[in-house]
């Protein structure tokens, strides 16, 4: 296979990658200061794209004439309200599960883990109640829906908004756990929760704080890989498993372990696809066999009380 023919997939690969380091971002927050599995993860993804699609297709509980003024605004305002709103509805969400949460702190890791099981459960029920069990495409702007041609090959348009979407928000997560004092909580908190509380920091309300930007950080990904994926009640699965996977590929609590991880497995499925696709899925598996046969703790990870 000539480069020419494998550049589309090493591209479709790195947009994918970053896709997956932004579902991933989320969970890592979650997981690296409160060592807890947040298997609900993928269901809030899930929901950021639900809520979207109902804000981008005119399908809100709202009365009709207004509805009907909604629907008449035009669809690229529609979607930047979705990118921006989305994220916020699901919120109240996140805050409700970190309460449930509060009972497992300091306890075995095990209960976290079944209690954000059960709770992922209820979540996609939920989805399936309000919106039913049918898949739904969301609508995208005419500027970024299509395709164009770049070296006598044609390109996913809204790929590339998608990737710009990921990196932009990567960038800020990163500025705010490098760059800011909450950030530097956070990896305190991470660090040694004790110090933290001794020095007068409120653990609770920065975990609160923390599980509240993983969560919208889980809904705007589902917002953005909603064109792509298409809206379905078990979505969530199909954002869990790779975010899980990245985060023990990169390191527990690493954000560049995250975005590296992101962009790797990325690579391979998008590598893989190009010469077998029916490995290009199992591939990502395979990668993390090798790296944790290699460096059990990941890329950049540290020892985290899940190993205990």
């Amino acid at each position: 296979m000539s480069l020419l023919n494998l550049l589309p997939h090493l591209l479709n690969g790195i947009a994918l990658g970053l896709l997956f380091s932004l579902i991933a971002l989320g969970f890592m927050l979650i997981l690296g200061l409160m060592e807890q599995i947040n298997l609900a993860h993928g269901s809030l993804f899930a929901l950021g794209a639900y809520f979207a699609y109902a804000i981008c297709g005119a399908k809100l509980p709202l009365p009709p004439d207004v509805l009907i003024a909604w629907a008449g605004v035009p669809l690229g305002l529609r979607f930047a309200t979705a990118v921006v709103v989305a994220p916020i509805l699901v919120a109240p969400f996140g805050l409700a599960l970190e309460r449930l949460m509060r009972r497992t702190y300091g306890r075995d890791p095990l209960y976290g883990l079944l209690l954000t099981f059960g709770v992922a459960m209820v979540l996609e029920e939920l989805i399936r109640v309000v919106w039913g069990t049918r898949d739904y495409m969301m609508p995208v702007p005419r500027d970024m829906a299509g395709g164009f041609i770049m070296l006598d090959l044609i390109w996913s348009t809204y790929r590339f908004w998608a990737a710009g979407m990921a990196i932009v928000a990567m960038g800020a997560v990163w500025f705010i756990v490098e760059r800011t004092r909450f950030g530097a909580m956070v990896k305190a908190g991470a660090h040694d929760s004790e110090i933290v509380q001794a020095l007068g920091i409120d653990l609770t309300r920065l975990r609160v704080w923390v599980f509240v930007l993983g969560t919208m950080l889980a809904a705007f990904a589902g917002v953005i890989m909603a064109p792509l994926w298409g809206i379905r009640p078990h979505m969530g699965v199909d954002a869990v498993v790779p975010a899980f996977l990245i985060i023990v590929l990169g390191g527990v609590g690493s954000f560049w372990g995250a975005a590296l991880g992101g962009l790797l497995v990325g690579m391979v499925v998008g590598l893989s696809g190009a010469y077998a696709s029916e490995w290009s899925m199992l591939s990502m598996y395979l990668l993390l066999i090798v790296v944790v046969t290699l460096r059990a703790r990941g890329l950049f990870g540290k020892k985290s009380v899940l190993e205990a």
